[in-house]
């Protein structure tokens, strides 16, 4: 499936599967190595982490408490620059090594806001995990993302957990208009 329609819109693939797969395994070996001899609390944001997450995870060799949480800047293909907390960390980071798996990171908005509320809610340290960030749109040039798969370049992107108003999360690759 080379082209798509969503929502009268095309779109072709922009990142293939076989190299999504390739950079979460990456990730994984990096954090297993960062993260051995601990257990971190990973706090997957909702929705759109959550395939990317499913996979980072089963290629994990460390124990790890799972969580999540889930905040809201976008409608349609925009953000709106407001961030909302719709669901916030749904275990205690008190004391705990957290690592937020985050889809994409993009203007950076979402993560200004979540790293110091997670600290303010006793995380001993947070990193952040991101398969994919957009350097050109970041917004806070100071925001660390310590684990990322692939710097993008400013386009909106749907399929692997990605969406356009709630469609295309499912598909296995990352497209991009056409």
């Amino acid at each position: 499936m080379n082209t798509i329609k969503i929502k009268n819109q095309d779109f072709k693939v922009s990142i293939p599967h076989e190299l999504i797969e390739w950079k979460v395994k990456e990730l994984a070996d990096k954090i297993n190595q960062d993260y051995q001899g601990k257990t971190p609390t990973v706090i997957v944001m909702l929705t759109g982490a959550f395939i990317f997450a499913a996979d980072l995870i089963r290629k994990l060799n460390v124990p790890i408490e799972l969580g999540f949480a889930k905040y809201s800047s976008y409608e349609g293909v925009e953000t709106t620059g407001i961030v909302k907390e719709v669901i916030g960390a749904t275990v205690s980071l008190e004391d705990k090594d957290v690592l937020i798996v985050e889809d994409i990171i993009d203007t950076g908005t979402t993560m200004k806001l979540v790293v110091p509320q997670f600290y303010y809610k006793g995380a001993k340290d947070v990193k952040i995990a991101s398969l994919l960030r957009k350097p050109s749109k970041l917004r806070y040039p100071d925001l660390k993302v310590d684990y990322c798969g692939l710097d993008v370049p400013d386009k909106f992107l749907v399929g692997y957990g990605l969406d356009y108003d709630e469609e295309g999360r499912w598909m296995k690759d990352i497209y991009e208009p056409a």
